[in-house]
């Protein structure tokens, strides 16, 4: 077999990570509690915090999500990015591949799945911003060595000053809350009664504001970028060879610092307005990211640290064939959910209780790792990796178990 060919094959055997694979399942979990708030209602309403309006089990259950979800999940997402492109690039430069060509393709093909994504299947689409985020990761961080811890902390800090900054620039609260209601309003007239092609007129008329958007979201996400590698450059992603109580104490002491910041944050403002802006808003911006992060270490190192109890491996081992199908699957997520709740489809927006999102997840996630464990043993790859490691590497690889 020629280099060529060996290369664009998929991972197997020893060198595949299953902790990894069972995390980014895990991940893709914590992906669709969060997007459910905003497959089933407005996007924009799904990021204000806790909504007051919400009472009994409803309140409680946007208030777990919101506080042991959000934000805690993409961050843990774009980590394992980061430790897929430090792990491509040592099997490429292994096998003699061309990593820079071949890495180029890649990120091309993703941003054609994201634009296809956002424009067609779902507006609150991260794809694209991993494109995006992926071509500035690639020039500035490809080669053997770890990224630096403080050029991370410098890129994931930037936003947060910047959005710090902007609070002393608040429009008037009246303004605020109007354009926020009526943003709101547009949606919800569009997404929950309008047709397919006026859904996707709308999907055009808000992408220069998702592309705006990314100029603040952009280095957080390259920073994850940068930590997943970091993490797999110095030996952290591999797990370890026995269980450590020390490691799990200091791995929870780090999530709960993370939920103190956030729940410092719910102290300032429970409910903001994201299109105001203001030192309230700005002040839960900047807790919000930081506490994120900090649980989402906490998950990251909490998971790493039980990987050695078989009990562990039984349970969440389940993931993982969701997890090396994570392209597929968060596509599919918003295939269902929008045929679900859309318009054009069966119609329930606004119609599934806030109490529910967390049984509905679970239950979608279940079919999707049943469903994936019975494509892997008959297919080498989901159908979307598929298609993306031909884009990759110019030539169709096995399918075909």
């Amino acid at each position: 077999m020629t280099d060529s060919a060996l290369v664009c094959q998929p991972i197997a055997g020893p060198e595949r990570i299953d902790m990894l694979n069972a995390l980014r399942g895990f991940a893709l979990f914590g992906i669709l509690l969060m997007n459910l708030e905003a497959f089933t209602g407005p996007i924009t309403q799904a990021i204000t915090g806790i909504d007051a309006r919400l009472a009994g089990a409803d309140r409680w259950s946007d208030a777990f999500i919101y506080i042991f979800v959000q934000g805690k999940f993409w961050t843990l997402f774009s980590t394992l990015f980061g430790v897929g492109f430090a792990l491509m690039f040592d099997r490429l430069q292994a096998r003699g591949g061309d990593f820079l060509t071949i890495y180029r393709r890649r990120l091309w093909a993703l941003l054609a799945f994201g634009l296809l994504h956002v424009l067609l299947i779902w507006e609150g689409d991260i794809l694209l911003t991993y494109a995006l985020a992926g071509f500035a990761f690639f020039y500035f961080f490809r080669g053997p060595s770890a990224p630096k811890a403080l050029t991370i902390v410098l890129l994931y800090t930037l936003p947060l000053l910047l959005i710090g900054m902007s609070g002393l620039f608040a429009r008037p609260a009246e303004t605020a809350s109007q354009d926020l209601l009526e943003q709101i309003s547009k949606e919800t007239a569009v997404v929950a009664h309008g047709n397919y092609a006026a859904v996707l007129r709308w999907r055009l008329e808000e992408l220069p504001g998702v592309m705006a958007f990314n100029v603040i979201f952009l280095p957080m996400v390259i920073a994850m970028f940068a930590l997943g590698a970091r993490l797999y450059r110095t030996g952290k992603v591999l797990p370890p060879l026995s269980f450590s109580a020390g490691a799990l104490v200091n791995a929870l002491l780090l999530w709960c610092a993370g939920l103190a910041v956030i729940l410092l944050s719910v102290g300032v403002a429970p409910e903001v307005n994201p299109l105001g802006g203001g030192p309230a808003f700005a002040k839960v911006f900047v807790l919000n990211a930081i506490g994120s992060l900090l649980m989402c270490l906490g998950y990251f190192f909490t998971f790493r640290s039980l990987w050695p109890l078989p009990r562990m491996q039984r349970v969440f081992g389940k993931l993982a064939p969701l997890g090396r199908m994570a392209l597929s699957n968060y596509l599919a997520q918003s295939v269902i959910c929008t045929l679900i709740f859309y318009g054009y489809g069966l119609g329930y927006y606004q119609q599934l209780p806030r109490f529910l999102h967390i049984p509905f997840a679970m239950a979608l996630i279940a079919l999707q790792a049943a469903f994936s464990t019975w494509w892997l043993k008959r297919f080498s790859m989901g159908p979307a990796e598929y298609l993306w490691r031909w884009l990759t590497y110019g030539r169709r690889p096995k399918f075909v178990s």
